[in-house]
């Protein structure tokens, strides 16, 4: 099962190929004090081109097994990385759910290209994935995701402490998700 290519109105979205390492390398170089709150620690290596060609290419595997779909999003003429999202921990059978993670490089927050970007890939999630449930979680301290997930129609399930390990610090997190509206 492989994703489609998406536009939106200012923007590509598509899988990496290993031809974007070095834009996804500018993206991960530019935004590392703006993801670092927000993220995981990364090693040495997570700012190098043979990671990043490292990290496309696995990306292959996860799709072709149907377990996650990341996607880069890219301006028009698609040289520049804006933003981020993965459908992760794709979960089939019973549950057709999964894990929505998001994150836009910092000169372009507050212009609405995040939210654009989510509503396509939401979409596909819904309508070419077929999954009932997309699962999106984040810090209580993160208004701005806060806000974009309740514009798209997250609800909230619940509150996790000590979460996700991020910044080296284990984090609560607020469990947001939206079901499958009836418009998919």
């Amino acid at each position: 099962m492989i994703a489609t290519r998406f536009e939106t109105a200012r923007t590509i979205i598509r899988h990496a190929v290993e031809a974007d390492a070095p834009a996804l390398l500018r993206y991960r170089a530019e935004n590392r004090e703006h993801f670092a709150p927000w993220e995981p620690l990364h090693d040495e290596r997570y700012e190098t081109l043979d990671h990043c060609v490292q990290s496309i290419v696995a990306v292959r595997d996860v799709v072709q097994l149907d377990r996650g779909y990341p996607f880069l999003v890219f301006d028009a003429d698609e040289s520049e990385v804006l933003a981020t999202f993965n459908l992760a921990n794709v979960v089939r059978g019973a549950f057709q759910a999964c894990h929505l993670g998001y994150g836009i490089a910092a000169r372009w927050q507050g212009q609405g290209i995040m939210r654009e970007a989510l509503v396509a890939g939401l979409d596909w999630a819904f309508d070419g994935l077929s999954l009932h449930r997309v699962m999106a979680n984040y810090m209580p301290r993160n208004e701005r995701s806060a806000r974009l997930l309740q514009g798209l129609g997250f609800e909230r399930e619940g509150y996790a402490k000590r979460y996700l390990q991020i910044a080296g610090t284990w984090k609560d997190h607020v469990l947001t998700a939206l079901i499958k509206p009836s418009m998919w």
